[in-house]
């Protein structure tokens, strides 16, 4: 039994003004720092492509939410929650939890000084780090600033960026996508420097999930473009080909051009790298794509042969083979390549990537994708002039006659959806969404630095953490109950 949410007024607005987490106010400067075409991995990477015949890249997803649950209400970590309230479910694993999102501090220096060439990617949400700060575990935090900050494992360890509140794409409102994606860049930068936030150049979508609307996805691409990302993370089975086929086995394990197109018939792309379908904890957690990529070989792109990449992702503490066995199973790998040569390297996605890059291989040579459904979109419309009446015409016209075809995006839980059912979320989402804009985008037009004052960043603090996907992913109830109020507050502000 989760506590009952306390009302809109009991925190004291003095006391979380102080506590405001910096998410904004350096956006212009943050988006100098971020946007330049400086190699990142490739003055220190100890692999040669022409030594490689096939990669593989793991990456670690973590997040917790922020839910109105302390004392009196207070914004707290749900990770915090879990270990003032030990007995309700399985939150007695609060530790071993907290445990799972320090220990790749351990790992990677283990295997390092172990004379190993270790290689792990990191998503981690704001609310997570945040509440790493408000809980003042500076165990985890110190942990993850030697992966990040010290020199000898940089070339290990990528961070990868996220939306800030875990925010699903799909279901996102369309101002807020970019808001989201550079509040974590604040945040991450606050604590890990700008210098960190400057190696960052692949996106991880919280819960996979890629938008299959024309014009949220050519705004989600284009955002991710203005913030300095070169590649994006997705679920094979979330894109397909212009010709609305699926991908091809081989096309998987190589990047993919993803285009967007909107309704006004702009264009615009950036680099994929495929996640493959499968039970992804079970497959991270037992590192099946190292054991995949022993299996597979070079192949070409362009004029070039090139080694493929096996590319996964997983939950990095939920479960017991996460808990368990990758503890178990991630130090043996590294130690089995070491003592071999068979061709077979971890890589990092920007490493993997700027190694084809220096080869030769250029976007143009990587095969093309598209958001599964746009086929069906654009196929009906045809080469005709395209406008957002006929787009809008189109998805209505299809949504009536093709009961297979939707525009609620695709996920790693594909079988779910972020938008039925939680309409008493997804409304006074998009009308907190609406106050912010309605009352702050003049502002701001106005005078840039409104951004760094405390009243603009609690109402953003509340429109993000409102669009939080647990509050939909968890079902109606206690978790629906912690979105109204957090509408509640951030409504009583932006009046």
């Amino acid at each position: 039994m989760i506590a009952t949410v306390v009302s809109a007024h009991a925190p004291d607005q003095n006391s979380l003004n102080a506590l405001l987490p910096p998410i904004a106010g350096r956006e212009l400067e943050l988006a100098t720092l971020v946007n330049h075409s400086e190699p990142v991995y490739l003055p220190t990477t100890d692999l040669r492509l022409e030594n490689i015949t096939a990669g593989f890249a793991c990456a670690l997803h973590m997040h917790q939410p922020t839910i109105p649950a302390g004392n009196q209400g207070q914004l707290i970590s749900n990770l915090q929650y879990m270990f003032e309230h030990p007995s309700e479910g399985d939150n007695h694993n609060a530790e071993v939890f907290a445990g799972c999102y320090r220990r790749m501090g351990d790992f990677i220096p283990e295997l390092v000084r172990a004379g190993c060439s270790p290689r792990i990617m990191l998503d981690y949400s704001g609310n997570l780090l945040w509440g790493f700060q408000q809980m003042g575990r500076a165990d985890i935090l110190d942990s993850l600033k030697r992966l990040t900050c010290d020199p000898q494992y940089q070339p290990y360890v990528e961070w990868l960026g996220t939306m800030w509140s875990h925010a699903v794409v799909p279901s996102t409102p369309i101002p807020d996508i970019k808001l989201q994606i550079q509040a974590w860049q604040h945040y991450f930068a606050s604590i890990f420097g700008d210098q960190a936030l400057q190696r960052i150049k692949g996106f991880s979508p919280p819960e996979m999930h890629l938008p299959n609307h024309p014009d949220t996805l050519f705004e989600y691409i284009k955002a991710l473009k203005e913030c300095g990302y070169r590649w994006l993370m997705v679920q094979e089975h979330s894109v397909e080909r212009l010709d609305g086929s699926s991908l091809k086995h081989d096309d998987k394990y190589v990047p993919n051009r993803l285009i967007a197109q909107n309704s006004k018939g702009e264009t615009i792309s950036i680099t994929a790298l495929i996640k493959t379908q499968g039970s992804d904890t079970k497959l991270v957690a037992q590192m099946q794509p190292y054991h995949e990529a022993k299996g597979r070989g070079r192949q070409q792109l362009g004029e070039l042969s090139v080694p493929t990449c096996v590319t996964q992702i997983a939950d990095g503490e939920n479960g017991g083979v996460m808990m368990n066995e990758f503890a178990r199973d991630f130090h043996p790998v590294w130690h089995e390549i070491k003592g071999q040569n068979s061709g077979v390297v971890g890589i990092n996605g920007t490493e993997y990537l700027e190694l084809l890059e220096a080869a030769g291989v250029k976007s143009e040579d990587f095969p093309v994708c598209q958001a599964v459904s746009q086929y069906k979109i654009w196929d009906r419309i045809g080469t005709d002039t395209i406008t957002p009446a006929q787009v809008e015409q189109t998805i209505q016209d299809l949504q009536a006659t093709d009961h297979q075809f939707h525009m609620d995006g695709a996920s790693w839980t594909d079988d779910l959806s972020w938008v039925k059912g939680y309409e008493n979320v997804l409304e006074p989402m998009n009308q907190l969404s609406a106050m912010f804009h309605q009352k702050y985008d003049p502002l701001v037009q106005a005078d840039p630095t409104i951004t760094q004052h405390a009243d603009y960043q609690e109402a953003l603090l509340y429109t993000l953490l409102v669009e939080t996907s647990c509050f939909r992913y968890w079902g109606q109830g206690t978790w629906t109950d912690y979105a109204r109020e957090l509408f509640c507050r951030g409504e009583s502000l932006l009046q």
